[in-house]
């Protein structure tokens, strides 16, 4: 006979209040988004609001759930680029740096090797010439020495240096594949870390950023202005670096020197520094930058090193008093001071011609790092608002019309019995947006069409218990019995065909990207309220009807 403990009735309900009131806030989607940013704001000021954060504050309740769906970027419009990350740039940096450490251990050897010279090579390999060929074999023996194990799970025992003799008085050193490949995986997950770190600073929503294929990011950004504000922020490496400046020349095509660099300034036109290539100290050592000004009133940007950076960019400011040095953003000189005292404390500031926008965007860049390679923009696009607002507008019309349809053709197909399967899918979509706003899920285009597909995906289990109690009737069954056998008959073919479809949306979710991952989302949480729904609300909602009812005979 029918019969649901009190229990878990109470349980049932509950479940269905908690998924609506967690969906509620999607109804007044603004305000609540206003109470949002405020509530983060004063946390980040410190507790303290202003008269216009405390009024947003309180446009949404406290005691309330304040979770939304986040709208993605074809909905709230916004920026969108495909950049592809130039990994070989880093195998050429890799190698370079080598080079102090191979000529100081062959130096060591000079009696067995003779003298040593560094010639010309293709990008990414190390080309040494020795003057004694008959020490090539202690040379390589030497060389081999400074490689180092992977470091990564892909080239476990391997060696990350690949060192062959090519001619009798020269060998080669270059990486090896397996260190290759481990290092292709670390640039492009430093890269994520750093674009995600960048785009976070500047307060933007529920941005996408994931990797595509092998060396390729995609980047949205829902309510940028534009994809070119977009690849200002990220587009830059900004490379802090701290050399020596040995001369200026007029041109980019004047002779540096041997391990020298030349790099243009910035404030003057024309003019072109000297440096030495290996730099004092980098930008990996900062460990905050903040925009600021300078005695003049000037745009600027102060920063601060680590113990170990500033113990450096210390100890060459007492040594070089006088002497000018040059501050190297992306390869172009932002200003080339005089130092004029001991710098302790690792703390300075770049001065330049900022305006208050760039200071504050190079702040913003220092801070988040230096990408560790520079990418390539494969393609760009700026979606406006207005567009968001028109597929906001497509989808809800679509999901009205498909809600309608359904709901007639239960009404019209099972009559009361299509009524409550109809309750039940109102619930169930309520549900789905609780369960979305739960989790922070960003809804697009194809999430809607996830919600379209589940709406009428979510009539299916209704229909084959209907069926079941249909037959179950006609074989002679009462109500109570034929409603009992309905739902545990009807129960292996709903699980066998939702768990498929779940396994489905599992499999889209995690080898897909971007607007696969929405529609997989929708799907797989769609799935999950449609069966709860289907086997567990409209069983109680009949067995709390029948009853208070009691009727002597059910037609379905």
């Amino acid at each position: 006979m029918l019969n649901i403990p009190v229990w878990k009735r109470v349980l049932i309900w509950g479940v269905c209040a908690l998924g609506l009131l967690m969906a509620m806030p999607n109804l007044f989607y603004n305000r609540v988004e206003q109470h949002n940013d405020a509530v983060a704001a004063i946390e980040a000021q410190g507790g303290e609001a202003t008269p216009d954060q405390a009024a947003a504050r309180g446009l949404w309740p406290s005691f309330l759930p304040s979770n939304l769906v986040n709208l993605g970027l074809d909905l709230r419009g916004g920026a969108h680029l495909l950049a592809e990350v130039q990994v070989a740039d880093v195998y050429a940096g890799r190698v370079d740096g080598l080079w102090p450490d191979v000529r100081d251990g062959l130096r060591e050897e000079r009696a067995t090797v003779g003298n040593i010279r560094r010639v010309d090579s293709p990008r990414g390999e190390l080309r040494v010439q020795i003057s004694n060929p008959q020490g090539m074999g202690r040379a390589l023996e030497i060389v081999r020495g400074l490689a180092q194990p992977v470091a990564g799970l892909t080239g476990f025992g391997s060696s990350d240096l690949e060192v062959r003799a090519v001619t009798e008085d020269e060998f080669v050193v270059s990486l090896s594949s397996a260190e290759r490949q481990a290092t292709d995986e670390r640039t492009i997950q430093q890269s994520l870390e750093i674009i995600r770190r960048r785009v976070d600073e500047v307060g933007t929503r529920e941005p996408t950023i994931q990797r595509q294929g092998e060396d390729r990011i995609l980047i949205q950004v829902p309510g940028l202005g534009s994809a070119a504000e977009l690849k200002d922020l990220i587009g830059t490496t900004a490379r802090l670096t701290f050399h020596p400046v040995v001369g200026t020349a007029e041109s980019a095509g004047a002779d540096p020197g041997p391990r020298n660099a030349i790099y243009p300034s910035l404030d003057t036109p024309g003019l072109y520094y000297i440096v030495q290539q290996n730099p004092v100290v980098t930008g990996e050592d900062l460990v905050d930058a903040q925009p600021a000004f300078d005695q003049n009133g000037r745009p600027a940007v102060n920063f601060r090193f680590n113990a170990s950076g500033g113990r450096r960019f210390g100890d060459f400011t007492a040594q070089n008093i006088g002497a000018p040095f040059a501050i190297v953003l992306d390869e172009e000189v932002i200003s080339a001071p005089v130092i004029q005292s001991h710098i302790p404390g690792g703390s300075g500031i770049i001065t330049g011609r900022f305006s208050v926008e760039e200071s504050t965007q190079l702040a913003v860049l220092l801070r988040a790092g230096a990408l560790p390679a520079e990418m390539t923009f494969l393609e760009e696009r700026t979606i406006g608002p207005e567009l968001g607002q028109d597929s906001i507008e497509a989808g809800r019309i679509a999901s009205l019309i498909a809600m309608g349809a359904v709901l007639f053709f239960m009404i019209a197909s099972y009559g009361w019995f299509g009524v409550i399967a109809n309750l039940a899918l109102l619930i169930n979509v309520g549900m789905m947006f609780g369960l979305l706003s739960l989790i922070g899920a960003t809804l697009t285009l194809p999430g809607i069409a996830g919600i379209v597909l589940t709406i009428g995906m979510a009539v299916d289990a209704t229909v084959l218990i209907f069926e079941r109690i249909r037959e179950e009737l006609r074989g002679g069954k009462g109500p109570s019995r034929a409603i009992e056998l309905g739902y545990e008959k009807a129960l292996s073919a709903i699980l066998d065909s939702n768990v498929t479809t779940f396994i489905t949306a599992v499999i889209l979710f995690a080898i897909g990207s971007g607007p696969v991952r929405g529609f997989a989302v929708t799907l797989g949480l769609g799935i999950l309220t449609s069966v709860f729904t289907a086997i567990f609300v409209t069983r109680l909602i009949i067995v709390t009807w029948y009853e208070r009812r009691r009727p002597k005979m059910i037609t379905v």
